[in-house]
């Protein structure tokens, strides 16, 4: 393990296009902030993040979401933050799971169009990031800048 701080990006189903290009400039924001960052999330969206990233400049460690969670549970793996990608219902799961299993400082990018009654239903301490929207990166962009 490097001396870097960690972080994991959890991403759901990448159903809005707006995820696949915020996770790749997360990414690239924390690496730039020292932070060995994991990506995991369904398959499509690794799939979707090996595509738009072949040569493995932005999204450098990918791993399947079961296998990351198990290890979290069984405590071979933890970050320091996690970045939680919710759009749906699903993606408040995830969020509350990574809550229940690791001991990350936990930040939901909420987003879409029902982004704010998502971050609602959101009740339990933890950053949020929330943006009404499926296509336009940039409002996403501008609240990440001042979180981080």
């Amino acid at each position: 393990m490097t001396g870097l701080n960690n972080a994991l990006l959890l991403l759901g189903c990448p159903e809005l296009p707006v995820q696949t290009g915020i996770a790749l400039y997360l990414s690239n924001k924390l690496v730039r902030k020292d932070f060995d960052v994991t990506i995991t999330g369904t398959k499509s969206a690794i799939n979707l993040m090996r595509v738009s990233d072949p040569e493995g400049n932005y999204a450098k460690k990918m791993v399947d979401l079961d296998l990351c969670i198990g290890n979290i549970v069984e405590k071979r793996m933890d970050f320091d933050r996690c970045f939680v990608f919710i759009h749906n219902d699903a993606g408040i799961s995830y969020l509350a799971t990574m809550r229940g299993i690791s001991d990350a400082d936990l930040f939901a990018i909420v987003f879409g169009s029902d982004a704010e009654m998502l971050a609602s239903m959101i009740e339990f301490e933890c950053e949020k990031i929330v943006a009404r929207t499926a296509h336009n990166p940039i409002p996403l962009k501008k609240k990440i800048d001042e979180v981080l």
